[in-house]
Protein backbone atom coordinates (compact mmCIF):
# COMPACT_ATOMS: atom_id res chain seq x y z
CA UNK A 1 0.00 0.00 0.00
CA UNK A 2 2.02 2.95 -1.09
CA UNK A 3 1.80 6.24 0.91
CA UNK A 4 1.96 10.25 0.11
CA UNK A 5 2.92 12.65 2.64
CA UNK A 6 1.35 15.80 1.21
CA UNK A 7 2.64 18.93 3.24
CA UNK A 8 1.10 22.24 1.77
CA UNK A 9 3.09 25.21 2.21
CA UNK A 10 2.30 29.02 1.40
CA UNK A 11 5.16 31.07 2.79
CA UNK A 12 6.20 28.64 5.60
CA UNK A 13 9.76 28.19 5.57
CA UNK A 14 10.17 28.29 8.89
CA UNK A 15 7.43 26.06 9.58
CA UNK A 16 9.34 23.79 7.17
CA UNK A 17 12.51 24.07 8.90
CA UNK A 18 10.90 23.13 12.24
CA UNK A 19 8.43 20.36 11.57
CA UNK A 20 9.77 18.65 8.02
CA UNK A 21 12.80 16.84 9.67
CA UNK A 22 10.35 14.62 11.68
CA UNK A 23 7.93 13.14 8.87
CA UNK A 24 11.63 12.48 7.26
CA UNK A 25 12.71 10.71 10.43
CA UNK A 26 9.16 8.96 10.97
CA UNK A 27 7.66 8.12 7.43
CA UNK A 28 9.27 5.21 6.60
CA UNK A 29 8.33 3.63 2.86
CA UNK A 30 5.89 6.98 2.53
CA UNK A 31 6.49 9.29 -0.51
CA UNK A 32 7.41 13.19 0.77
CA UNK A 33 5.95 15.63 -0.95
CA UNK A 34 5.71 19.71 -0.30
CA UNK A 35 2.84 21.30 -2.55
CA UNK A 36 3.66 24.92 -3.07
CA UNK A 37 1.09 27.41 -3.09
CA UNK A 38 2.81 30.23 -5.10
CA UNK A 39 4.63 31.16 -2.26
CA UNK A 40 6.39 34.62 -2.64
CA UNK A 41 9.30 34.05 0.19
CA UNK A 42 12.39 30.97 -0.36
CA UNK A 43 10.91 27.88 1.22
CA UNK A 44 10.61 25.73 -2.27
CA UNK A 45 14.61 26.74 -2.55
CA UNK A 46 15.04 26.02 1.00
CA UNK A 47 13.61 22.74 0.83
CA UNK A 48 15.39 21.64 -2.18
CA UNK A 49 19.09 22.60 -1.13
CA UNK A 50 18.36 20.82 2.43
CA UNK A 51 16.04 17.87 1.81
CA UNK A 52 16.41 16.39 -1.67
CA UNK A 53 14.35 13.76 -1.16
CA UNK A 54 11.26 15.68 -0.48
CA UNK A 55 9.58 16.04 -3.70
CA UNK A 56 8.36 19.09 -4.86
CA UNK A 57 4.80 20.40 -6.39
CA UNK A 58 4.78 23.57 -7.46
CA UNK A 59 0.60 24.93 -7.61
CA UNK A 60 0.45 27.96 -9.78
CA UNK A 61 -1.47 30.18 -7.37
CA UNK A 62 -2.45 30.34 -4.19
CA UNK A 63 -6.38 28.74 -4.07
CA UNK A 64 -6.28 27.97 -0.49
CA UNK A 65 -6.53 24.96 1.13
CA UNK A 66 -9.08 22.90 -1.24
CA UNK A 67 -7.45 24.29 -4.43
CA UNK A 68 -4.04 23.54 -3.44
CA UNK A 69 -4.69 20.04 -2.01
CA UNK A 70 -7.06 19.21 -5.56
CA UNK A 71 -4.58 20.77 -7.69
CA UNK A 72 -1.13 19.11 -5.84
CA UNK A 73 -3.24 15.29 -5.28
CA UNK A 74 -4.44 15.41 -9.37
CA UNK A 75 -0.93 14.07 -10.09
CA UNK A 76 -0.33 11.27 -7.41
CA UNK A 77 -1.07 7.76 -7.92
CA UNK A 78 -0.42 6.61 -4.21
CA UNK A 79 -2.92 4.71 -2.72
CA UNK A 80 -3.20 6.73 0.67
CA UNK A 81 -2.75 10.43 0.64
CA UNK A 82 -2.24 11.85 3.90
CA UNK A 83 -2.79 15.92 4.09
CA UNK A 84 -0.70 17.21 7.02
CA UNK A 85 -0.43 20.43 7.56
CA UNK A 86 2.72 22.37 8.08
CA UNK A 87 2.88 22.93 11.37
CA UNK A 88 2.68 18.65 12.49
CA UNK A 89 5.16 17.56 14.42
CA UNK A 90 4.82 13.78 13.61
CA UNK A 91 5.89 10.79 16.19
CA UNK A 92 7.92 7.71 15.79
CA UNK A 93 5.90 4.89 14.04
CA UNK A 94 2.91 7.65 13.59
CA UNK A 95 1.96 5.91 9.92
CA UNK A 96 1.47 2.29 10.80
CA UNK A 97 -1.54 2.17 12.84
CA UNK A 98 -3.30 4.19 10.46
CA UNK A 99 -1.79 1.97 7.47
CA UNK A 100 -2.96 -1.13 9.34
CA UNK A 101 -6.57 0.42 9.87
CA UNK A 102 -6.83 0.54 5.87
CA UNK A 103 -5.53 -2.69 5.13
CA UNK A 104 -8.01 -4.33 7.39
CA UNK A 105 -11.32 -2.20 6.93
CA UNK A 106 -11.72 -1.67 3.09
CA UNK A 107 -15.03 0.30 3.79
CA UNK A 108 -13.01 2.35 5.95
CA UNK A 109 -12.18 5.89 3.46
CA UNK A 110 -10.61 8.27 6.08
CA UNK A 111 -8.25 7.91 9.07
CA UNK A 112 -7.33 10.85 11.43
CA UNK A 113 -4.41 10.09 14.20
CA UNK A 114 -4.64 11.58 17.81
CA UNK A 115 -3.71 15.06 17.75
CA UNK A 116 -1.99 16.69 20.72
CA UNK A 117 -0.99 20.38 21.24
CA UNK A 118 2.32 21.44 20.34
CA UNK A 119 2.36 23.50 23.22
CA UNK A 120 1.03 21.56 26.02
CA UNK A 121 1.88 18.21 24.85
CA UNK A 122 -0.29 16.62 27.17
CA UNK A 123 -3.48 18.40 26.22
CA UNK A 124 -5.76 18.04 23.04
CA UNK A 125 -4.90 20.27 20.35
CA UNK A 126 -7.98 22.82 18.47
CA UNK A 127 -7.97 21.39 15.41
CA UNK A 128 -9.02 17.91 15.64
CA UNK A 129 -8.30 16.64 19.06
CA UNK A 130 -9.87 12.81 19.28
CA UNK A 131 -11.96 12.38 16.22
CA UNK A 132 -14.80 15.28 15.19
CA UNK A 133 -18.43 15.14 15.01
CA UNK A 134 -21.24 17.96 14.65
CA UNK A 135 -24.48 18.80 16.01
CA UNK A 136 -27.55 19.11 14.24
CA UNK A 137 -26.99 23.08 13.54
CA UNK A 138 -23.22 22.15 12.04
CA UNK A 139 -21.41 23.31 15.00
CA UNK A 140 -18.25 21.26 14.80
CA UNK A 141 -16.71 19.59 17.94
CA UNK A 142 -14.31 16.85 18.97
CA UNK A 143 -13.49 14.09 21.33
CA UNK A 144 -11.53 16.09 23.74
CA UNK A 145 -12.37 19.62 22.53
CA UNK A 146 -15.45 21.08 23.08
CA UNK A 147 -15.88 24.97 21.53
CA UNK A 148 -12.36 26.25 23.82
CA UNK A 149 -12.42 23.71 26.36
CA UNK A 150 -9.24 21.37 25.52
CA UNK A 151 -9.26 18.01 28.09
CA UNK A 152 -6.34 16.84 29.21
CA UNK A 153 -4.82 13.39 27.72
CA UNK A 154 -5.11 10.45 30.01
CA UNK A 155 -5.32 7.92 27.61
CA UNK A 156 -8.88 8.10 27.84
CA UNK A 157 -9.34 7.83 23.41
CA UNK A 158 -6.55 5.49 22.69
CA UNK A 159 -9.13 3.32 20.98
CA UNK A 160 -10.07 3.26 17.27
CA UNK A 161 -13.73 4.14 16.82
CA UNK A 162 -16.05 5.79 13.92
CA UNK A 163 -16.11 9.43 14.04
CA UNK A 164 -17.73 11.92 11.43
CA UNK A 165 -15.11 14.03 10.51
CA UNK A 166 -11.16 13.78 10.78
CA UNK A 167 -8.88 16.92 10.77
CA UNK A 168 -7.57 18.31 7.93
CA UNK A 169 -4.57 18.80 10.22
CA UNK A 170 -3.76 15.36 9.33
CA UNK A 171 -6.11 13.51 7.18
CA UNK A 172 -5.13 10.09 5.64
CA UNK A 173 -7.75 9.33 3.13
CA UNK A 174 -7.88 6.33 -0.06
CA UNK A 175 -7.07 7.57 -3.36
CA UNK A 176 -9.75 6.65 -5.19
CA UNK A 177 -12.35 7.73 -2.57
CA UNK A 178 -11.04 11.07 -2.22
CA UNK A 179 -12.06 11.50 -6.03
CA UNK A 180 -14.79 9.41 -5.80
CA UNK A 181 -16.71 11.52 -3.06
CA UNK A 182 -15.77 14.54 -5.55
CA UNK A 183 -12.70 15.79 -3.81
CA UNK A 184 -12.46 19.24 -0.97
CA UNK A 185 -14.74 21.60 -2.34
CA UNK A 186 -12.99 24.98 -4.10
CA UNK A 187 -15.66 27.14 -3.29
CA UNK A 188 -14.69 27.16 0.53
CA UNK A 189 -11.16 28.10 -0.02
CA UNK A 190 -10.21 27.40 3.80
CA UNK A 191 -11.67 25.78 7.04
CA UNK A 192 -14.28 23.06 7.24
CA UNK A 193 -13.77 21.88 4.05
CA UNK A 194 -12.27 18.22 5.45
CA UNK A 195 -16.03 18.36 7.47
CA UNK A 196 -18.05 19.32 4.27
CA UNK A 197 -15.94 15.96 2.48
CA UNK A 198 -16.08 13.32 5.13
CA UNK A 199 -19.90 13.90 5.86
CA UNK A 200 -20.01 13.10 1.85
CA UNK A 201 -18.04 10.23 2.65
CA UNK A 202 -20.17 8.91 4.36
CA UNK A 203 -23.07 9.54 2.38
CA UNK A 204 -21.30 7.21 -0.29
CA UNK A 205 -21.59 4.43 2.52
CA UNK A 206 -18.02 4.54 3.76
CA UNK A 207 -16.94 5.27 7.50
CA UNK A 208 -13.71 7.32 8.81
CA UNK A 209 -11.65 6.21 12.12
CA UNK A 210 -9.93 7.35 14.71
CA UNK A 211 -6.38 5.85 15.28
CA UNK A 212 -5.62 6.51 19.62
CA UNK A 213 -2.24 5.12 19.21
CA UNK A 214 -1.24 7.31 16.30
CA UNK A 215 0.26 10.65 17.76
CA UNK A 216 1.02 14.30 16.31
CA UNK A 217 1.57 17.93 17.82
CA UNK A 218 -0.25 20.44 16.29
CA UNK A 219 0.67 24.61 16.95
CA UNK A 220 -2.50 25.22 15.30
CA UNK A 221 -3.12 28.43 14.12
CA UNK A 222 0.08 29.30 12.23
CA UNK A 223 -1.64 30.37 9.11
CA UNK A 224 -4.59 32.53 10.30
CA UNK A 225 -5.17 32.72 14.16
CA UNK A 226 -8.44 32.52 15.92
CA UNK A 227 -8.48 36.02 16.31
CA UNK A 228 -8.52 36.75 12.51
CA UNK A 229 -12.03 38.19 11.14
CA UNK A 230 -11.21 36.63 7.71
CA UNK A 231 -11.44 33.05 9.82
CA UNK A 232 -14.53 34.28 11.63
CA UNK A 233 -15.87 34.93 8.30
CA UNK A 234 -14.82 31.71 6.72
CA UNK A 235 -15.69 29.53 9.50
CA UNK A 236 -19.60 31.26 9.13
CA UNK A 237 -20.03 30.97 5.37
CA UNK A 238 -18.81 27.57 5.15
CA UNK A 239 -20.83 26.39 7.79
CA UNK A 240 -23.99 27.36 5.85
CA UNK A 241 -22.47 25.88 2.82
CA UNK A 242 -22.01 22.47 4.19
CA UNK A 243 -25.59 22.75 5.60
CA UNK A 244 -27.07 23.69 2.37
CA UNK A 245 -25.18 20.77 0.48
CA UNK A 246 -25.31 18.08 2.96
CA UNK A 247 -28.21 18.11 5.23
CA UNK A 248 -31.08 15.29 4.71
CA UNK A 249 -34.39 16.51 3.30
CA UNK A 250 -37.24 17.96 4.14
CA UNK A 251 -35.38 19.06 7.44
CA UNK A 252 -32.42 21.29 5.20
CA UNK A 253 -34.08 24.86 5.39
CA UNK A 254 -35.46 24.63 9.07
CA UNK A 255 -31.91 23.96 10.04
CA UNK A 256 -31.07 26.35 7.57
CA UNK A 257 -32.93 29.08 9.51
CA UNK A 258 -32.09 27.95 13.47
CA UNK A 259 -28.43 28.51 12.49
CA UNK A 260 -29.12 31.71 10.83
CA UNK A 261 -31.02 32.86 14.19
CA UNK A 262 -27.57 31.49 15.73
CA UNK A 263 -25.26 33.01 14.02
CA UNK A 264 -27.55 36.55 14.80
CA UNK A 265 -26.87 35.55 18.59
CA UNK A 266 -23.13 35.15 17.92
CA UNK A 267 -22.80 38.45 16.23
CA UNK A 268 -24.78 40.45 18.73
CA UNK A 269 -22.16 39.10 21.10
CA UNK A 270 -19.40 40.44 18.88
CA UNK A 271 -21.06 43.97 18.68
CA UNK A 272 -21.73 43.91 22.84
CA UNK A 273 -17.55 43.07 23.13
CA UNK A 274 -17.18 45.80 20.60
CA UNK A 275 -15.47 43.09 18.12
CA UNK A 276 -17.14 44.82 15.47
CA UNK A 277 -14.33 43.43 12.61
CA UNK A 278 -16.00 39.96 13.62
CA UNK A 279 -20.04 41.59 13.45
CA UNK A 280 -19.11 42.76 10.37
CA UNK A 281 -17.74 39.10 9.19
CA UNK A 282 -20.51 37.38 10.12
CA UNK A 283 -22.42 39.78 7.70
CA UNK A 284 -20.09 39.27 4.86
CA UNK A 285 -20.48 35.24 5.72
CA UNK A 286 -24.22 35.44 5.27
CA UNK A 287 -24.12 37.89 1.86
CA UNK A 288 -21.63 35.21 0.45
CA UNK A 289 -23.97 32.72 1.21
CA UNK A 290 -27.19 33.77 -0.23
CA UNK A 291 -25.15 35.49 -3.39
CA UNK A 292 -23.93 31.32 -3.98
CA UNK A 293 -27.09 29.59 -2.38
CA UNK A 294 -28.04 28.33 -6.11
CA UNK A 295 -24.87 27.04 -6.57
CA UNK A 296 -24.48 25.49 -3.50
CA UNK A 297 -27.39 24.28 -3.65
CA UNK A 298 -26.88 22.33 -7.45
CA UNK A 299 -24.20 20.75 -5.19
CA UNK A 300 -26.82 18.59 -2.72
CA UNK A 301 -26.32 14.69 -4.02
CA UNK A 302 -26.01 11.26 -2.91
CA UNK A 303 -28.29 12.44 0.28
CA UNK A 304 -30.09 9.84 2.24
CA UNK A 305 -33.30 10.83 2.96
CA UNK A 306 -33.37 10.10 7.05
CA UNK A 307 -29.84 9.77 7.29
CA UNK A 308 -28.50 10.98 11.16
CA UNK A 309 -25.69 13.04 10.71
CA UNK A 310 -25.06 14.75 14.22
CA UNK A 311 -24.06 13.10 17.46
CA UNK A 312 -26.01 15.71 19.77
CA UNK A 313 -29.34 17.94 18.68
CA UNK A 314 -26.95 21.30 20.15
CA UNK A 315 -23.89 21.53 21.19
CA UNK A 316 -24.18 25.07 22.19
CA UNK A 317 -26.90 24.05 24.71
CA UNK A 318 -25.47 21.16 26.02
CA UNK A 319 -21.84 23.42 26.77
CA UNK A 320 -23.22 27.10 27.30
CA UNK A 321 -26.60 25.89 29.39
CA UNK A 322 -26.19 22.73 31.16
CA UNK A 323 -22.26 22.54 31.35
CA UNK A 324 -21.28 19.65 29.88
CA UNK A 325 -17.66 20.53 28.63
CA UNK A 326 -15.79 17.21 28.04
CA UNK A 327 -16.97 14.55 25.28
CA UNK A 328 -17.83 12.06 27.90
CA UNK A 329 -20.69 14.40 29.67
CA UNK A 330 -22.50 14.30 26.37
CA UNK A 331 -23.75 10.95 26.29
Amino acid sequence: MSTAVVILNWNGRSLLEQFLPSVIRFSEGANIYVADNASTDDSVEFVQENFPQVKIIQNKENGGFAKGYNDALSGLSEDIFVLLNSDVEVTKNWLNPILEIFKNEPKTAAVQPKILDFKRKNYFEYAGAAGGYIDKYGYPFCRGRIFDTLEEDHGQYNDDTPIFWASGACFAIRNTVYWEAGALDEDFFAHQEEIDLCWRIHNLGYQIKFSGISNVYHVGGATLDSMNPRKTFFNFRNSLYMLLKNVPTPNVYGILFMRMILDGIAGIKFLINGKFSHLYAILQAHTAFYRNFQKMHRKRRGITKNSEYYQVKSIIWSYFCLGKNEFSKLK
